[in-house]
């Protein structure tokens, strides 16, 4: 592998973590609202907190922006190396938990202030095991709809992934993908856990 090929696998980490960054959800409110989303509902710029502060159009236009960034580095990671099987699955899972950690530790916003890392964990599973993508939303449809809350969805949807990762794929290296990001996702819903728990958590 040359200098060039090391350049552009190092790029597109770089970049994947810089697209993750990008807060879609505070751009919107910003540009279409009187909103200041790092203040209002829970501060979080996700899809959750703009739907609840700024309308279900913003909320859903997040959502997409979200989970976009999610699958373009990652499909790219994978059409951009001829190297062999075991370095592509490495290193497609450096490129979707980097732009994971982009949205969750956004450098734009100075490392804080990130969402929760759902909707662009989910867009980057839909490349990588697309069965696994479509097992987890539908726990976390059937989840959300019978508790009336994102976060017991988006909890239950994420303790599944890296077991479904497993049995669709075999991967140990997807899956030890899958489940860093699961482990980030619980600690970034701590407060919504404490809140399911004492039966504070707001309803849809």
């Amino acid at each position: 592998m040359d200098l060039f090929e090391i350049a552009k696998l190092a790029g597109l980490v770089i970049g994947a973590y810089l697209l993750g960054s990008v807060p879609f959800g505070l751009i919107l409110t910003k540009r279409f609202t009187s909103v200041n989303i790092l203040t209002e509902g829970s501060g979080n710029i996700g899809a959750t907190n703009v739907r609840r502060v700024a309308g279900i159009k913003l909320g859903i236009l997040t959502l997409a922006g979200d989970f976009l960034k999610g699958v373009f580095p990652v499909y790219l990671a994978g059409t951009i190396t001829g190297c062999k099987t075991e370095f592509i699955e490495l290193y497609i899972s450096v490129v979707a938990v980097a732009v994971f950690f982009g949205h969750l530790y956004p450098v734009f916003l100075k490392f804080k202030s990130g969402g929760k890392g759902v909707a662009t964990a989910a867009g980057g599973f839909l490349v990588i095991s697309p069965w696994a993508f479509l097992a987890t939303v539908t726990v976390f449809t059937i989840v959300t709809y019978s508790y009336r809350r994102v976060s017991a969805g988006s909890l239950a949807a994420s303790a599944l992934l890296p077991f479904v990762v497993w049995f669709t794929g075999h991967s140990i290296t997807y899956t030890s993908c899958a489940l860093i990001i699961s482990i980030f996702i619980f600690f970034r819903h701590r407060e919504n856990i404490n809140r399911l728990v004492s039966g504070t958590e707001p309803v849809i």
